[in-house]
């Protein structure tokens, strides 16, 4: 039986290419996924590890409670402590660190990186240090810096060239000195690190002579753990505490791992997408393959053979195919891994160097999921096999399913299907993540219902099809009839086009609507032309809002300024804005009462009113910091959203600390939004590049940029769902050709010229793939609706927009997927030889 069976996978080498490629697209994209993110996490591991190797212990301050009206925080480290470190037995130096937000500006003056990934610091210099200059001297005075060489050389700075910084104040144009390399994770991401001396980073950074850590490195033989059981000796425990440097690389390669979790689960889920997919193929493949040799299997029962045996050779089959594909899509996934990051390089990401890594665990995952998901798809047809008996097999008395397991079928599809419903509905009255789970299970359930109710459903929409089939004759008609012949195989080819075809409408739906509900957000909610805030989301100096509002054209503007309070014993963020302007720049929809703040009156946003049991005409006490209280009243409960949400106040009623803070301002010009007036704005900000000037275009875009990269990457992926169904519908016209060969020769015998072979071949793929692609784009219409809603709930703006230009571009997708598939079946069925095909039966 064993050597029965690999002759029968040999004997048939196309019809195991398309079996194996069906496979391997699977496998490849799980093998794929797992390189790629064990290639992102090793390579910003080992750039992080690397940013400790001159650290053996490092010391930080401890935290310190607030005492009276003083709020607790993380005092800097006095020089002292420094001095202390450096003695201490076993250390070889110390050195004080200084660091914080450094944006700096690009030739073009623009920012480069992003906000948080914009650094600055001292440079010490020493021999040992971790940034060694590559050309130039270390810096000296406050007119001097240093940049890290990746840098230059995106940017094009070079020693000698001036170039404009800004760290919490007015934009500084220091001169490069120096140039220097680092293995800094950030850096290594696409970020900057501009360094100073020591004097300098102190005053630039408010650290009035201190350190925000001290970094010592240990004399040769001194262990880290023996370094910082001398520093814990000798540095007192209420100011201090230490870290060891592999301690410190061990917690940031935890922080990576688990900051790649998210990334790493969202693309598995979209490899056993293809997986799924690929099973039915695999499955509808080997139901066929098992059909073709039902005869063959029939004579080897009647010799003697076991319906185990029977089972056994089918499976090994399985086995073959399994194999080959779980090597031949391990290779294809490393290049998949390969081409997902040079991906994320083409969207503006950068990430470190660093080799592809493909570890035992992912070969043993290809390797398993090619055999295991092969062998599981294949059991059931040959378990069926093995069950008919040798003379109804050779009669093909089994060919016609009876009416009871059709009745069963479409019972199970309908039961199946409601639940799916009922769940998916119930997941959209629920709120946050809660809706998460119940959303995937009702899915699950309805997907499967339909598949399940694929077969019923493909005579009816297949009939549909009629009236342009029979625009082609006889071809058409044929093409018709063959399609609704066998309603199984049918069903089994058009699902698994259907399944990629709902996933991708499903998210385009989503997207589109949450697209449009920011933007309505930003348009409706938002009078104000700009937003002015910091790149890395820190609070803006409030000399921001003096500048703007000093500015020639400006109508209005007002900051948003949080003040910690207490009201009734809890804390509590009020948002100081400007009362007299704060109507101008904003259009929320207010619920109760009037949106008016000025002196005591207040505005509150309609959570914040539920949660503490507000309406308008409540009043309460608010406690600040200093011991000053003041007696609010609720004017009105607006509608909260993204932009807008809390308790506003006038900035006047608020406490006036000398380092007020502002989260963002609001303009709003005369002439309205103009590339002239977003020019007028920078300038009156020196052109700062810490400061973002955004428009609402703009807001909104940086709003919806991340779900907007994860959709063009998920267009990408789950192409590979489409590629396999492809692969499925070729793999089962192919087969449906071979099963048919006596007929196509009747048809050829009795006229049928080759030319309209071909056709009825191509109508047939179409009618199949259409049907499938209908199915899809109207499955994931429903899911997109439903997943929307509830990411939409926290989104008063929320909208479901049917992209309708893009339903119509996947239908025909769904069409050139057929017209595609249908080329090597048809060529094949034309040559057939008339006189050969009618003696093959």
């Amino acid at each position: 039986m064993f050597r029965t069976a690999l002759r029968n996978v040999l004997a048939h080498k196309a019809r195991l290419l398309m079996t194996v490629l069906a496979v391997m697209l699977g496998v490849a994209f799980v093998s794929g996924t797992l390189v790629f993110t064990n290639t992102i996490t090793d390579a910003y591991q080992n750039s992080s590890a690397k940013g400790f190797d001159g650290v053996d212990v490092a010391v930080s301050a401890k935290y310190q409670e607030g005492k009276g009206d003083k709020p607790g925080g993380y005092p800097d480290l006095a020089p002292a402590l420094l001095d202390k470190s450096a003695r201490v037995p076993g250390a070889a130096s110390a050195v004080g660190v200084v660091s914080g937000f450094t944006a700096m500006a690009d030739k073009n003056g623009k920012l480069i990186g992003n906000g948080w990934q914009t650094n600055g610091g001292n440079y010490w210099g020493t021999d040992d240090s971790r940034y060694p200059l590559t050309s130039g001297h270390a810096p000296r005075g406050e007119n001097e810096v240093v940049i890290d060489a990746k840098t230059a050389e995106r940017a094009g700075y070079k020693v000698g060239d001036t170039v404009r910084l800004s760290i919490d104040g007015p934009v500084l144009s220091p001169k490069i000195v120096g140039v220097f390399t680092t293995d800094d994770g950030n850096v290594a991401a696409g970020g900057s690190l501009a360094l100073f001396d020591t004097p300098t980073a102190q005053e630039l950074f408010g650290k009035a002579g201190g350190y925000d850590e001290i970094d010592v490195r240990a004399k040769p033989g001194t262990s880290q753990a023996a370094l910082k059981s001398q520093l814990d000796k000798a540095l007192p425990k209420d100011l201090a505490e230490t870290t060891t440097g592999q301690a410190r690389a061990d917690e940031q390669a935890r922080q990576i791992a688990n900051s790649m979790n998210g990334m790493r689960q969202g693309l598995l889920v979209f490899a056993g997408i293809a997986l799924f997919v690929g099973t039915f193929i695999i499955a509808n493949t080997f139901t066929m393959l098992v059909a073709q040799r039902t005869k063959e299997l029939a004579l080897l029962r009647a010799v003697g053979a076991s319906r185990r045996q029977v089972t056994r050779s089918v499976l090994i089959e399985a086995f073959v195919v399994g194999t080959v594909a779980g090597v031949s899509g391990l290779a294809v996934g490393i290049g998949i891994g390969a081409g997902l990051r040079a991906l994320l390089g083409s969207f503006g990401e950068t990430i470190p160097d660093g080799p592809l890594v493909v570890t035992p665990g992912t070969v043993v995952a290809a390797l398993a999921v090619g055999v295991v998901i092969t062998m599981v798809a294949a059991w059931l047809p040959g378990r069926r096999a093995a069950k008919i008996p040798p003379v109804a097999a050779m009669s093909s008395l089994h060919a016609q399913a009876t009416t009871k397991s059709l009745v069963l079928r479409n019972t199970l599809g309908a039961l199946f299907s409601a639940a799916g419903v009922a769940v998916v509905l119930a997941a959209t009255t629920m709120k946050g993540t809660d809706g998460q789970a119940p959303m995937g299970l009702g899915a699950v359930l309805l997907i499967t219902g339909v598949f399940i109710l694929t077969p019923l459903l493909s005579r009816p929409l297949i009939a549909a099809a009629a009236p342009v089939l029979r625009v082609f004759g006889v071809s058409g008609k044929l093409a018709r009839q063959n399609a609704v012949r066998n309603p199984r195989r049918t069903a089994a080819t058009a699902s698994a086009l259907m399944i990629g075809l709902t996933l991708i409408t499903g998210m385009t739906v989503m997207a589109g609507s949450l697209q449009t509900g920011i933007n309505k957000m930003a348009t409706s909610a938002l009078r104000a032309d700009y937003v002015v805030q910091m790149a890395n989301g820190n609070d803006l100096s409030s000399d921001v809002d003096r500048r703007l509002a000093a500015v020639d054209d400006v109508s209005a503007s007002s900051p948003m300024r949080d003040t910690m309070a207490r009201i009734d014993g809890d804390s509590e963020y009020l948002t100081g804005v400007n009362g007299s302007a704060i109507g101008k720049l904003t259009n929320l929809k207010v619920d109760e009462g009037t949106f008016t703040v000025a002196g005591s009156k207040i505005v509150v946003d309609d959570s914040t009113a539920e949660s503490r049991g507000w309406k308008a005409g409540t009043q309460f006490t608010a406690h600040f910091e200093g011991g000053r209280s003041k007696q609010l009243t609720v004017a009105g409960v607006y509608e909260g959203n993204e932009l807008f949400r809390g308790v506003m106040v006038d900035t006047a009623a608020l406490p006036k600390p000398a380092d007020a803070r502002d989260m963002r301002v609001m303009v709003k010009m005369a002439g309205g939004a103009s590339d002239a007036a977003k020019d007028k704005l920078e300038k009156a900000l020196d052109s700062n590049p810490g400061i973002q000037v955004q428009s609402k275009k703009d807001l909104s875009d940086s709003i919806a940029q991340m779900f907007t990269l994860l959709l063009n990457m998920l267009y990408g992926l789950l192409g590979m769902a489409v590629l396999v169904a492809v692969l499925g519908v070729i793999n089962t016209l192919a087969m449906s050709v071979f099963e048919r060969s006596q007929e196509i020769g009747m048809l050829r015998a009795i006229g049928l010229n080759r030319g309209s072979v071909k056709r009825m071949v191509r109508l047939e793929s179409l009618v199949i793939s259409l049907f499938g692609g209908v199915l899809g784009i109207g499955l994931g219409v429903f899911f997109g609706w439903a997943a929307g809603r509830l990411a939409g709930a926290s989104m008063p703006t929320y909208e479901l927009v049917l992209p309708w230009g893009r339903m119509a571009i996947f239908l025909l997708l769904s069409a050139v997927v057929g017209a595609l598939a249908a080329l090597w079946p048809a060529r094949r069925a034309a040559r057939l030889n008339m006189l050969t095909a009618i003696k093959s039966a």
